[in-house]
């Protein structure tokens, strides 16, 4: 599984993502196998400071559910609010990809949906699994404003 990692919020938004990776390695039956550097990227269809972001490779013996309920536990514990769409954030945990897994359900959409038009997730995802550029959709992401910030440290 892919998980997108971000955060804008926060005294320190780098520890809270490294926090974030070791609370992902902490689930049960589940390991973090590969992570991205962390990048910096423009909000997108949002205002608010630069985002943060990365993205972890799992191996992981949890349902997709199971897992997605694991992560928006880990961003409450962050403080994660969600006022309106797209809001600022302290941690935000995206389900980006489970596998070859194609799901539609109300809680959650496999691939995410938005996977391939976004800088800040397909800059570090390509960075870690260069066999997904298949992923990429269109070339606007190509023009989004993001920057290598060097590797994250958990």
């Amino acid at each position: 599984a892919y998980v997108g990692l971000g955060a804008n919020l926060g005294a320190d938004p780098a520890a809270t993502l490294a926090e974030a990776v070791r609370g992902l390695a902490a689930l049960g039956a589940t390991e973090v196998v590969a992570l991205s550097s962390i990048w910096r990227s423009a909000p997108v269809e949002a205002v608010g400071p630069d985002f943060l972001n990365a993205v972890a490779a799992l191996d992981t013996g949890l349902a997709p559910l199971e897992l997605l309920d694991a992560l928006q536990a880990i961003e409450q514990v962050h403080g994660r609010e969600r006022p309106y769409r797209n809001a600022p954030r302290t941690l935000d945990l995206d389900l980006l990809m489970f596998g070859d897994l194609v799901l539609r359900t109300p809680r959650l959409t496999l691939p995410h949906p938005r996977l391939g038009e976004r800088a800040f997730v397909l800059r570090p995802l390509l960075e870690i699994a260069p066999e997904l550029a298949h992923a990429a959709v269109g070339e606007a992401w190509q023009s989004q404003r993001i920057e290598c910030q060097g590797p994250l440290r958990f």
